[in-house]
């Protein structure tokens, strides 16, 4: 059993090493997905 907790911890600290590296790594392999939407957003607001 402490085998499997064990393994699962060492799962779990890859994908946060791996999930780090992809906020560090992807804007420069990836730049679209990280790119924030060019256009402007004007909604009118009613205030009570």
């Amino acid at each position: 059993m402490w085998r499997f907790f064990k393994a699962i911890i060492f799962l779990v600290i890859l994908l946060a090493i791996g999930m780090v590296g992809y906020a560090y790594v992807g804007p420069w392999l990836f730049p679209a997905d990280f790119a924030a939407p060019m256009q402007e957003v004007t909604r009118p607001v009613t205030l009570d």
